[in-house]
Order: C-alpha cells, then structure tokens, then sequence
C-alpha cells in the first residue's frame, strides 16, 4: 500500500517532454550520467524504445535532479527523482542514491519487475558487459563490494559504541565503557571511507542497493 501510494506521488510529478533529440552517450559522460533502454510492444504490431537518461552532475535551482524520458529519440517525459513513467502496461521507475541510480526498472501491472538495459558505453553498461565476458570476476568483485561496506559497517557500529559510552554518565547505566576490538588511526580511518564510497559505486553500477550497508556509506 505504501509503495503504491508513493508511485502514485511520482507519477503526479511527471511533466510533459518537449520533443528534443536523445544525444548519445559520450565518453567523458561517465562519471555523471545514466542512459537505460527499454522495448515495449506499442499497438500497431512492432515496438518502441523508451530511453532514460539521469544527469547526475546536473541539477535544477532547488538542487534536484531529474530524470528525462525519450520516446523513439524523442524526449517523451521529465520528473524529478524518484520517477514514475507510466508506460505501456505499467510505470517505469527511477531512484537515485548517493553513489549512482539504484533502480531503473520496468513495474507491470500485474506486479512483475524488470531492470532496464543500460548504454553499451556508459558506466553501467560497461560494468555489465564486464559480467557478461567475466562472469566468474564479476561474482567476485560482487563479493568483494558487499565484504566491504559490512566491514565498514562494523567499524562505524563499534567506534561509534565507544563514543557514545565514553561518559561515566552512560557507562554506569549499561555497565561499562564500550572498547571498538579495532582502533584505527585517522588516514586509516580515511583509506576505509573511501574504500566503502567505491563498493558502493561499484554497486550503483549494478543497481544494487542495501539501506544499511550502501546508506551508511553515505
């Protein structure tokens, strides 16, 4: 009930295109865009291509970013994040987080979900080529994202514990002061940070998304 009272919020945000022509995709657009396709039936017995594009390094005055849809090449549709497309046989979906996007997909009516096909050039779209011709080192680096942010994780739970019971006042009411079992000093405490924001990019690149683990990267 609740997702789809959000969906219905973002779908209300929806404005109308203004028919200009989808650019391709650029090289040096890595770092800050996100172009999906999709292929829908459109009624006269062939298919349309729905595209999404996300400029992650352009916002508007309120500091949003927006999600631009395109019909056949032609921009169809603009929301700012998340969006709710709706689209032949149901909505497309578009959420942001602070690494990437982590969710661009298509949601049915009838409840059905299905990620949309990211640019062959674009960050995303490299990524997953690399899974496809590397599949083994694709899982690996997979393992490896998730390894990391747990472990930072734990160290931001544990320092944090320590802190927080560092007053008498609080280590008499839970009995005692909190010890972290790893004291790391400040650069490494640094190298950790920026270990965790790239396991989360990487993830991003994926459209994977945990709340605890990659949120607490943020």
């Amino acid at each position: 009930m609740f997702e789809d009272a959000r969906r219905r919020r973002a779908v209300r945000r929806v404005e109308p295109g203004d028919g200009r022509e989808l650019k391709r995709f650029r090289w040096w657009q890595l770092p800050f865009r996100a172009l999906f396709y999709l292929r829908l039936p459109n009624g006269d017995g062939g298919s349309s291509v729905y595209a999404v594009d996300v400029r992650h390094g352009k916002s508007d005055d309120s500091g949003r970013v927006w999600a631009h849809l395109y019909l056949d090449g032609r921009q169809h549709a603009a929301s700012r994040l998340p969006a709710a497309f709706p689209v032949p046989g149901g909505v497309v979906e578009v959420r942001r987080s602070e690494f990437g996007l982590k969710r661009c997909h298509y949601v049915t009516d009838a409840g059905a979900e299905y990620q949309l096909v990211p640019d062959r050039d674009s960050a995303e779209g490299r990524r997953a080529h690399f899974d496809r011709e590397h599949p083994v080192a694709g899982r690996v680096v997979g393992v490896l994202s998730a390894a990391v942010l747990v472990a930072g994780l734990f160290l931001v739970v544990t320092q944090l514990a320590e802190q927080v019971t560092r007053p008498q006042e609080i280590a008499r009411h839970v009995g005692g002061t909190f010890t972290a079992p790893v004291d790391l000093p400040a650069w490494a405490n640094t190298a950790v940070g920026l270990v965790t924001v790239a396991a989360s990019t990487e993830r991003a690149l994926r459209l994977r998304y945990h709340r605890l683990l990659d949120g607490a990267a943020g």
